[in-house]
């Protein structure tokens, strides 16, 4: 390590490979994962794990390991040539769910990675700075740091107090409300040593929030470092809805356009705060308000979709209300003249 003209700090070496985890069921997102692992639904118009990728790739890593679990095949049929853009993709499928940290090492032995890592979550988007936190990490002489985010209600999350230097005095998954040690929570982005891959044991189940982490906090090599930059989990509807409006909203850099040039717009529609994606059709006088509107989907004439997510292919009837974060799935209709608040359709097994 070594620091700057500017005095930052800055890694011997950049870290050029990085495990995304992206092999969950995302039951939080049905019934759109029903047919997509949630990293392959749009933001914007483009699949999500592509703004992983491409976060990653702005922060020198040339390789992503996707390590898979889910409907692997869609990933493989959207990256034929294995590669986004400069990055190159590898493709490890988990012969069974292993966890968290199962999967780390599974993909990690897949790949024949041997040297220090960066590993996340597929399904969260931030704009951390990754070269920063391997510099932090190689200064703190780590096995393994944790970036951590502040949140108002660290109850979902597992809460990670340190010490003023970085060191992790405990980690803690998902407290009960009101008893957590620190309002700083594991955001999903870690930078790991080969030796922690090492202890992994192989084959089993394996969580490396309730396993491996607690273990390094009790040999003391585990380090954990606050970024307050922008940071979303997109695994509930709601959120999944927010990442979108964010990107619209000049969040995350300049404000992107929302309606897709191969939209349909007719006469009298009102679009605010939306994104409306390739082949959708909108009738007359509908209005779309605070929504997503995936590829395909047609909305009917005087129909009002408010605070929700319309699938590919969804069919809503003239004068329709859907509202509340509802959740319409691929192909799914409603009819004309229905009012839904809060509803998701087909109702999740």
């Amino acid at each position: 390590m070594v620091r700057c003209g500017t005095g930052e700090l800055v890694a011997s070496e950049p870290v050029t490979r990085a495990i995304v985890l992206v092999g969950g069921f995302g039951t939080r997102l049905r019934p759109l994962t029903n047919a997509f692992p949630k990293q392959m639904l749009p933001i914007v118009g483009r699949p999500m794990i592509e703004h992983v990728i491409e976060h990653l790739e702005s922060h020198g890593v040339e390789e992503v390991v996707l390590s898979l679990g889910y409907r692997p095949d869609a990933f493989c049929e959207a990256y034929p040539d294995a590669r986004h853009r400069s990055v190159r993709l590898r493709y490890a499928v988990e012969p069974e769910p292993l966890d968290t940290a199962g999967a780390i090492r599974f993909a990690a032995r897949d790949a024949g990675i041997d040297e220090r890592v960066i590993v996340c979550n597929g399904d969260v988007l931030t704009d951390l700075d990754v070269t920063d936190l391997v510099a932090r990490h190689e200064a703190a002489s780590a096995s393994a740091s944790i970036a951590l985010h502040r949140v108002a209600d660290p109850s979902a999350f597992g809460v990670v107090p340190t010490e003023p230097d970085g060191k992790v005095l405990d980690f803690v998954e998902k407290p009960p409300p009101g008893e957590a040690p620190t309002d700083a929570i594991n955001a999903g982005t870690y930078v790991l040593e080969p030796s922690v891959i090492d202890r992994i044991d192989p084959g089993r189940r394996v969580s490396i929030e309730r396993e491996t982490f607690p273990e390094l906090v009790r040999t003391g090599e585990l380090y954990a470092f606050v970024s307050d930059t922008y940071w979303i989990d997109t695994g509930t509807p709601a959120n999944y809805l927010q990442a979108q409006l964010d990107l619209l909203d000049g969040r995350r850099g300049a404000p992107v356009p929302g309606v897709d040039p191969g939209a349909r717009l007719a006469s009298g529609t009102t679009i605010q705060r939306s994104v409306i994606s390739d082949r959708v059709e909108v009738g007359v006088d509908a209005k779309v308000i605070d929504s997503v509107v995936m590829a395909g989907a047609t909305i009917g004439d005087g129909a009002e979709i408010v605070g929700s997510i319309i699938g590919p292919g969804a069919r809503i009837g003239a004068g329709a209300h859907v509202g509340d974060t509802s959740v319409i799935g691929v192909d799914a209709v409603v009819d004309p003249g229905e009012f839904l608040d809060g509803i998701r359709r087909p109702e999740p097994d």
